[in-house]
């Protein structure tokens, strides 16, 4: 079910990554510019450097011949001085090496290139060398190697106004965030290149790559009308004669077109098309592993129909060429096929025999896609350990979409490091007698720029200045309406207390007084019960009036816990809305209607982006949060058990400056201590009044 140029990723996963899957996506691309016809051989030029060349170039010779001829090539080049000759005739030497796919050795003469371009200042020169690093790294599936090669690339090409050039790193960079599952970015940089193309002639190699990978967007997100739609114009694309036949693109787009209909259930177009795509002249001797791919998507689509002719021969041709040329993705696809097919055919030895070879193959690769296919395979054939091999499949597609997440934000933070770095090189602008004026133009321009810049920091800062100050009057707001609704039932509790008085004890008391008064007017021998049950009388109102002193004590400590009411509101959506464990701890002897608002307002913006913090970055399993009180101080400390950072690349950071500059507001300090893999420890010290502190414990 594999497809040549990323067509053949099982759609139920968004993430399907292969290193000859990326390999051969951007072997139609730079083949159109990477693989000359030979010449016509002479018997006086048989020692010159384009026969050899041209020799290590033909299809028809054998690889280790075309080896040596290219070594022979390589051998005469760098005994030549570095001119523009010089660094065109690596590129040739480069070029035949990836068509050999002895990628070793394009990599080494990739970075040969690259030096001697670098010494010569040859920009043009180095912008290519950089697309041919690129193509090596992609090859090897270092995506982030690969799209920084590129990025460098671009920058050059867009100072030299290189449009065609300018849009194939377009393309490239599209591919790779394709494959790096940012799908959203990916169509954005294709359409960049084509609203570039569309403006230029003779662009059909781009055109077609552009349309072929709208066409494998589209079909990743199930979108099938409108995969056939731009698989089908890269088609029309090809009726360009001046696209070389023997790159097979128009096999290419077959197989995509019929891989397009196998999503879609369509068995019959699907093998239509593959059929159709395996008729193309040469394919083999072309691009075996397309013809290999066209072999394996015929016998599934055959499979799929309950065809049982050429099966299963089909999926064996299919993993004898893979298993010759060292393709170890398209192997293990291959034994999963198989695996299905034996199954299908109550043949479970052999199913389980496929599955397990498959699996135990995808384990010694890095590409967690093989492995999750190759895992729900087996425990389809082999119930009785079923349980085992999902767990592992549970695990490592867990740890995919992990992956995948984080890859956008590593292509983007790539382009700004790249950005950052000082261009080494001019532009190549002959120097003449404005040399001058034109420096002094660029001054200009770069003052005011560098002006234009420092206006917008300020209003940046002014902006940020204002938002907290809107957001320090909506706290405000909050623990004023908070006071307000606590001396409303304050009020109420001191008219229930004043009626409790007024009703009951004050009128008891009153009676009492009246009785005790009329005892002066009795015997002794008659006073004295009575005596004794008016005084225990005053005993039941004693505990009376015990009570309602209790009631007020009460209130009294729920106005001075009001801040601590509003910080237990965020630790409750915290808590809500997180999966971390959060313990907090509250010093009782902190005397909160002591603290000033402003400080109250800062603690809490500080404790606010500290946990916004810890859930965006830190990945903690338990946050702490904890008020003491010290010496002349007040002490705010949060800590996690999560990833940690490095706190001297981290300083400049939009969250730290405004704990600091908060802190700074209340006259305090603050202290980190991080580190990688050992969680963040977060002080804030706040000076303030003695008699706020533990150590003066009056109430």
């Amino acid at each position: 079910m594999k497809s040549f140029s990323i067509f053949g990723e099982t759609q139920k996963y968004k993430l399907k990554r292969t290193c000859y899957i990326l390999l051969y996506l951007f072997l139609v691309f730079f083949s159109c510019t990477k693989k000359k016809l030979p010449e016509k051989l002479t018997v006086s030029s048989l020692d010159s450097l384009p026969t050899y060349l041209s020799l290590a170039n033909d299809i028809n010779l054998g690889y280790d011949f075309k080896q040596k001829y290219n070594s022979k090539a390589l051998e005469i080049i760098l005994n030549q001085d570095n001119d523009s000759t010089f660094r065109v005739n690596l590129f040739k030497v480069a070029n035949r090496y990836y068509n050999m796919n002895d990628l070793k050795s394009y990599h080494k003469i990739s970075k040969l290139v690259l030096e001697k371009s670098l010494n010569s200042k040859d920009s043009l020169s180095i912008a290519k060398a950089y697309m041919y690093l690129g193509d090596y790294y992609n090859s090897q599936a270092i995506a982030d190697s690969a799209f920084r090669s590129y990025f460098k690339a671009q920058k050059i090409y867009l100072q030299i106004n290189d449009e065609y050039n300018i849009a194939k790193t377009y393309i490239n960079k599209a591919s790779l965030q394709y494959n790096g599952g940012d799908y959203f970015e990916s169509e954005i940089a294709v359409f960049k290149a084509l609203n570039i193309l569309k403006k230029q002639k003779n662009v059909s190699d781009l055109l077609y790559e552009c349309y072929n990978l709208l066409g494998i967007l589209y079909n990743e997100r199930e979108e099938y009308s409108k995969a056939l739609e731009f698989q089908n114009k890269a088609l029309a694309v090809l009726e360009d004669k001046s696209i070389s036949p023997e790159l097979q693109l128009k096999a290419t787009s077959l197989n995509n077109i019929g891989y397009v209909y196998l999503n879609m259930r369509n068995y019959n177009q699907a093998k239509y098309y593959f059929q159709k795509g395996l008729n193309e002249k040469n394919l083999f001797q072309e691009k075996t592993i397309l013809y290999a791919i066209l072999l394996d998507n015929l016998g599934y689509s055959k499979f799929k129909l309950k065809e049982s002719d050429q099966l299963p021969k089909l999926f064996y041709q299919s993993l004898k060429i893979r298993d010759s040329l060292g393709l170890k993705s398209a192997v293990v696809l291959s034994k999963i096929h198989l695996s299905e097919y034996f199954a299908s055919k109550k043949d479970t030895l052999r199913g389980i025999q496929y599955g397990k070879q498959a699996l135990a193959l995808s384990r010694t690769s890095d590409q967690l896609i093989n492995t999750l296919d190759a895992l729900k395979q087996i425990a389809v054939v082999d119930p009785q350990n079923a349980s085992k091999y999902s767990k592992e499949y549970i695990f490592l597609n867990d740890k995919m979409l992990k992956a995948e997440r984080k890859m956008g934000e590593k292509f983007s933070r790539i382009e700004y490091e790249t950005s950052e770095i000082k261009d080494e090189y001019s532009n190549l602008q002959e120097k003449n007698k404005t040399l001058i004026y034109v420096f002094s133009i660029c001054t200009l321009i770069g003052l005011f720029f560098y002006v234009y810049k420092t206006q917008q920091a300020k209003n940046r800062e002014l902006l940020f200045k204002q938002q907290q100050q809107i957001a320090n009057e909506d706290i405000y707001n909050l623990m004023i309406s908070q006071q307000n609704e606590i001396e409303l039932t304050r009020i109420k509790e001191k008219r229930k207390v004043a009626q409790e008085l007024h009703d009951g004890v004050l009128g008891r008391m009153f009676g009492i007084r009246i009785s005790l008064d009329s005892l002066d007017k009795i015997e002794e021998n008659l006073a004295a019960p009575k005596r004794k049950k008016y005084l225990d009388e005053l005993k039941n109102i004693e505990e009376d009036i015990r009570e309602i002193s209790h009631d007020l004590n009460r209130e009294k400590s729920e106005l001075i816990n009001n801040f601590v009411a509003i910080l237990n509101k965020l630790f409750e959506n915290q808590i809500n809305t997180y999966s971390s464990k959060l313990i907090t701890a509250f010093d009782s002897h902190i005397k909160w209607e002591l603290v000033s608002n402003i400080v109250k307002i800062n603690l809490y913006r500080i404790v606010q982006e500290a946990l916004q913090n810890c859930n965006k970055y830190a990945e903690a399993d338990i946050i702490r949060v904890e008020f003491k009180s010290e010496i002349d101080h007040l002490v705010l400390s949060i800590s996690d058990d999560g990833v940690g950072f490095n706190t001297k690349r981290t300083k400049n950071g939009i969250g730290l400056h405004n704990i600091e500059y908060r802190a700074l507001e209340c006259k305090g300090t603050v202290t980190i201590k991080s580190a990688k893999g050992e969680g963040t420890l977060l002080v804030i010290k706040i000076p303030i009044d003695q008699k706020i502190n533990l150590q003066n414990n009056d109430n």
